[in-house]
């Protein structure tokens, strides 16, 4: 019996590997949320010392562990996922080592704010690709900025690491994260009655516990590795992905909010047919977070635009739009991005803007 009984575990174990080696599909990093704390002797009040000394992380320079609430010097850290939060000083960075399936596309969803000057860096980095994200936009005011950043590898183990590529007078200044955590994404394909792949953003990246301000998707997202699939991010600013348990979303359990005007663009290409007509129909509204006032989505096809007005009384309303085109290649472009810049009405320093949803592009017999 006991023998029959070892011999199952070692082929499950060489079937499957160690619990330590599980492969990701979602949630948090091992100590994703920075909640097991380093040993007594790892921390000087609270820098973090030696490689090792902030648990199932490796560290590389000046790193703190910072609890939230007041510090030294008169600040004062949110930390919007838990209570406790890493700061990376000038060029320092934290690692993890992590198994994935090779091919597939990633999500990393993580919080991160900067905490002193305004043209700090966050560079995040999966093996050998990686992405600079600007922090100098506060979307929210309270520090809570959480964001997703994609990734595709033909590996199966591989180093992510976030690292601070500033240098500030203050070699304490950085970026915080305070949370980090990974989703496998399942790119969902064009049908014959919608071209539009991800056509509702009900695939997106995970989104953390509390995560009421949503999740900002960074600009310049290239549609292969987005974490919208189907989707690119191809303006200067970032647009939000937002859910239906925190905000209005009127088809599903997701939406895209423009936060940033013109500079908050999302786009996808197309297969169509030269000459052929098409309908692109989508929904607009507001995502009943106080975010009210003249709003205006600006939708563009092949040649042909549409500006689509919308006043938002914040209580959660919306509207569907349509118009023609006629494709003039074998590839289209179709893109939105919103008018006019707003801010929540309770809190002025947070960005916001009319939500998208439902895009629907459908040949016309």
């Amino acid at each position: 019996m006991a023998v029959g009984f070892s011999l199952l575990l070692a082929l499950f174990i060489l079937f499957t590997g160690s619990a330590s080696a599980a492969t990701y599909t979602e949630g948090f990093l091992k100590n994703g949320n920075f909640e097991e704390k380093p040993k007594p002797g790892a921390i000087r009040k609270t820098v973090l010392k030696g490689k090792y000394a902030l648990p199932s992380w490796e560290i590389n320079g000046f790193v703190e562990y910072i609890s939230a609430g007041p510090q030294p010097g008169g600040l004062y850290f949110n930390v919007a996922h838990g209570v406790h939060a890493v700061r990376l000083g000038n060029e320092a960075s934290i690692s993890q080592t992590i198994t994935i399936k090779a091919g597939s596309l990633y999500a990393l969803t993580f919080g991160a704010s900067r905490t002193c000057a305004q043209d700090e860096v966050l560079r995040v980095s999966v093996g050998n690709v990686f992405g600079d994200l600007p922090l100098q936009t506060l979307y929210s005011s309270n520090g809570g900025d959480t964001y997703a950043w994609g990734f595709r590898l033909n590996a199966t183990v591989v180093k992510m690491t976030f690292h601070n590529t500033g240098v500030q007078e203050d070699p304490s200044c950085g970026p915080l994260i305070d949370a980090v955590a990974i989703k496998e994404l399942f790119p969902p394909m064009p049908t014959r009655d919608n071209l539009v792949k991800n056509h509702g953003f009900e695939e997106g990246p995970h989104r953390l516990v509390n995560t009421s301000n949503g999740v900002l998707l960074p600009p310049r997202q290239e549609d292969l590795t987005s974490p919208l699939p189907g989707w690119m991010i191809e303006s200067l600013k970032a647009v939000k992905f937002i859910d239906k348990k925190h905000f209005n979303v009127p088809f599903g359990l997701a939406a895209v909010e423009l936060v940033a005007g013109r500079e908050s663009a999302i786009a996808q290409i197309l297969r169509t047919t030269p000459n052929k007509v098409y309908s692109l129909s989508f929904t607009i509204g507001d995502a009943r977070n106080g975010c009210h006032g003249s709003m205006m989505v600006e939708a563009f096809a092949a040649g042909d635009t549409l500006k689509v007005p919308f006043e938002s009384k914040g209580k959660g309303e919306s509207k569907t739009a349509s118009f023609k085109f006629k494709a003039i290649s074998a590839r289209t472009r179709i893109t939105f991005y919103s008018s006019y810049y707003h801010t929540r009405s309770d809190d002025f320093g947070s960005l916001c803007g009319p939500i998208l949803d439902e895009v629907r592009v459908s040949p016309i017999a």
